[in-house]
């Protein structure tokens, strides 16, 4: 990787930089973390994840992906992986016979919760415990801010 992007100055080369490179070793530590512990992927965490904190541990397809932000292509295929494993179900809905919801089940729900401990030390080895207070809430702030504009742009 180079020191410096064209057409950006040296601030803005090395936060950029910087966030492209956590951006993209940080999923591949907590992937073969996982799957390594608990036989499944970040992805696969993040979907149980949303399952678990959502009314009845059940939500809409489109609800899930856009929680996830997974398309409906990749949250199906994942979704036929965790049903296969039992970890989640699919349903109709009740209220739309054109949508189908997903929904943890018990299996689903104990395989989270094993999974938790040593994802958060990694977490917490890998990103909290390498900030200070004032660094860690710089970087929820700007967590956020990025958030937004993403979030905005996906429409």
């Amino acid at each position: 990787m180079t020191d410096f992007a064209p057409r950006m100055d040296a601030r803005e080369s090395r936060a950029w930089l910087g966030l492209i490179g956590v951006a993209q070793l940080l999923p591949h530590l907590l992937d073969a973390q996982l799957e390594r512990d608990s036989r499944m992927t970040h992805f696969e965490f993040t979907v149980l994840s949303a399952l678990y904190v959502a009314p009845d541990s059940m939500l809409r397809m489109s609800e899930l992906a856009q929680t996830t932000a997974a398309t409906l292509p990749r949250l199906s295929h994942v979704c036929t992986r965790m049903e296969k494993r039992e970890l989640v179900e699919r349903v109709p809905s009740e209220t739309d016979r054109r949508a189908t919801n997903v929904r943890l089940t018990a299996v689903g729900r104990r395989e989270f919760i094993r999974a938790i401990p040593a994802h958060i030390d990694l977490v917490r080895s890998l990103v909290i415990d390498a900030l200070t207070a004032e660094q860690l809430d710089s970087l929820g702030e700007i967590a956020e801010a990025i958030g937004e504009r993403l979030a905005a742009r996906r429409g």
